[in-house]
């Protein structure tokens, strides 16, 4: 009798603890589902955001952003949806990596603001230099602030002068002077340069020619402006060559001039064969 009131107790005990497993399994089962479904309704939308830390006064590209979704209650106000419409804007701030990008921490360097100025993306160790639009390439309207361009230059030089500064980089007195018939010379005065702005004619003039750039807004070193004003100041002719986005290194090149043309093109008597 004993033995059967013990068995019975045990049997009731396991019944117990089963019934109580059960029922702790369905609560947790049915809260995790609750809280699964409440994370899945929440409505996410896409917003730009720093794909890589980036500095104060940088001109975004394409691989300094990049799209992620969050929840529409975390979306700052201004924040942008899309790559596009940050893509050559300035940061007025430094972002880092997952930032949402926000458009009151953007300028646009094509914008004027009230007194008449543009944004101008410039580090502590460079200087604004406007140079004449004179070369065809932002005669066409292709040039853009952000983008990275080479300045090939075109003057006219004494040989003469040319051997005398040769022979004074080598320590040799000059026994040559000017006074020579001068030839072209065309070279990569500097490369990967940006421009910060393309300035168009003064408001009120001409339409036609209002709609064509007057001066590129470069951002280079202080010696470099100089260059540029003295190859300027010499009538030395410029065309600009647009670099492909991303492409940043430097590239060796020869200057070229009347005998570079006959040696690479193996010219006799003024005839290519």
């Amino acid at each position: 009798m004993g033995r059967t009131r013990g068995f019975l107790w045990l049997l009731s005990g396991l019944i117990v603890a089963m019934l109580a497993g059960v029922i702790g399994f369905m609560t947790l089962s049915n809260a995790a589902a609750q809280r699964g479904a409440a994370g899945g309704g929440t409505p996410e939308v896409p917003v730009v955001v720093a794909a890589r830390a980036v500095g104060v006064r940088t001109l975004l590209t394409p691989s300094d952003l990049t799209v992620r979704n969050l929840p529409v209650s975390s979306v700052p106000e201004g924040a942008l949806r899309n790559v596009a419409e940050a893509q050559n804007k300035m940061t007025l701030s430094d972002l880092y990596p997952g930032e949402v990008i926000v458009r009151q921490r953007l300028a646009d360097p094509n914008v004027k603001s009230g007194d008449g100025r543009v944004a101008l993306a410039l580090s502590d160790d460079q200087v604004l230099m406007a140079y004449p639009a004179s070369d065809l390439l932002s005669r066409a309207g292709v040039l853009k602030p952000g983008d990275r361009v080479d300045l090939l230059f075109s003057v006219r030089v004494d040989p003469n002068r040319v051997l005398a500064a040769a022979g004074a980089r080598q320590g040799v007195m000059p026994g040559v002077g000017g006074g020579g018939e001068k030839e072209v010379s065309t070279f990569n005065a500097l490369q990967n340069v940006t421009i910060s702005a393309v300035v168009a004619a003064v408001p009120g003039g001409d339409k036609a020619a209002s709609a064509l750039p007057q001066a590129i807004l470069l951002t280079v070193s202080p010696q470099d402006a100089l260059v540029l004003k003295y190859l300027k100041d010499i009538d030395g002719t410029l065309d600009m060559v647009l670099r492909s986005p991303g492409n940043e290194q430097p590239v060796e090149t020869d200057p070229v001039d009347i005998d570079y043309i006959i040696r690479r093109y193996q010219l006799q008597n003024g005839v290519g064969r």
